[in-house]
């Protein structure tokens, strides 16, 4: 009897310990500064090419008409999602942003993005093809977003179940219930609508557990 009491005091203590440690994963930050290589997908061809360099991921769109994507390699779900994004170079009809809840193999994910001539898309890529924006028709114009080249904008989603609420310089620039992905890697985009050459950097991709 009193082995089996010594066995189930054992026992109790481990769930307790593993419960802990569990608890206290699931209430740290991911934060990617791009100091270091890390998981994140890169390479380079004809039309795209993506790399961590200098403390921040460089996305060059060469090709015209082109979208590239670069993924982490984590699984998240409810959180507070941020990225810094700056433009350094090419024509400011594009697009770039982050992607969330993501099968990046499979391109299925939800899709923030903005242009640097000052419009928003939000919406989902399945198969790695736009299906349809979420908020609103298509792109539309935000005062949110900082215009031109070499100025930066911080894109921020609230996920919490299926409720989104999108930010661009801590704007409100939309929200919406949607389910139709629950959870997934997180990931950069960038595109160009027209010419080639968009040249993209980005930092400080965080992700912060909701306060409960």
């Amino acid at each position: 009897m009193r082995r089996f009491a010594r066995f189930l005091f054992v026992l109790t203590l481990f769930l307790l310990i593993l419960l802990t440690a569990c608890g206290s994963d699931s209430t740290d930050p991911y934060i990617e500064t791009f100091d270091a290589d890390g998981t994140w997908s890169s390479g380079d061809d004809t039309y795209t090419s993506g790399e961590i360099v200098d403390g921040v991921y460089n996305l060059l769109i060469k090709g015209d008409d082109v979208s590239r994507w670069a993924a982490a390699g984590e699984d998240f779900s409810d959180g507070f999602y941020e990225v810094e994004a700056t433009q350094i170079e090419g024509p400011i009809d594009n697009g770039y942003g982050m992607l969330l809840r993501a099968d990046a193999d499979k391109g299925d994910f939800y899709l923030f993005k903005i242009s640097s001539d000052g419009y928003v898309w939000i919406g989902t890529y399945q198969d790695g093809a736009e299906v349809a924006p979420i908020i609103r028709d298509h792109w539309f114009q935000s005062t949110a977003v900082n215009t031109g080249l070499n100025t930066t904008n911080k894109l921020s989603v609230r996920a919490e179940s299926g409720n989104l609420i999108f930010y661009v310089n801590d704007q409100e620039v939309g929200r919406v219930t949607d389910k139709t992905y629950n959870n997934g890697d997180i990931g950069l985009f960038g595109q160009t609508l027209g010419s080639g050459g968009v040249n993209i950097n980005f930092d400080n991709f965080t992700v912060t557990p909701l306060e409960s």
